[in-house]
């Protein structure tokens, strides 16, 4: 009733990790990539940049920083307009997580990152604490 299967979906995801900290209001920078098929997500920037015309979810998880303060705020931003925010506030300065997931809209040349607000974040090495990941559900 008014579906027909796509003969062919393009195939857009990556998943990527958090080597080094970030604090302030940047843009953070997931550089340790594990999944990139279509290379539309650069890590030199932090951002993906879609396409195709579709739509796509997105997700992140962002690990403040212990013993540097009480609150961290990191932001999914489409265009640089915020799409989505988490914050993670702990009294005793311990490790604690920001996270949040979203399904948007994407047009061609749209970009999609997550940045900081305030606070600090733990990169984590190897052991990807935080991450950034993203696919395309189904094109326009």
């Amino acid at each position: 009733s008014g579906y027909s299967p796509a003969i062919y979906t393009p195939k857009i995801a990556f998943y990527a990790g958090l080597r080094k900290q970030h604090e302030g209001n940047e843009i953070l920078k997931f550089d340790d990539v594990v999944t990139n098929v279509g290379n539309y997500y650069e890590p030199s920037t932090g951002k993906f940049t879609c396409p195709l015309p579709g739509i796509y979810f997105f997700t992140y998880h962002v690990l403040m920083r212990g013993g540097d303060g009480t609150s961290m705020w990191a932001d999914l931003r489409k265009n640089g307009l915020v799409r989505a925010s988490a914050i993670a506030q702990d009294a005793d300065q311990n490790y604690d997580y920001a996270s949040n997931s979203v399904i948007l809209h994407l047009d061609v040349g749209d970009e999609v990152c997550v940045q900081l607000d305030g606070g600090k974040v733990h990169g984590g090495n190897q052991n990807k604490y935080s991450t950034f990941s993203g696919f395309l559900i189904y094109p326009d």
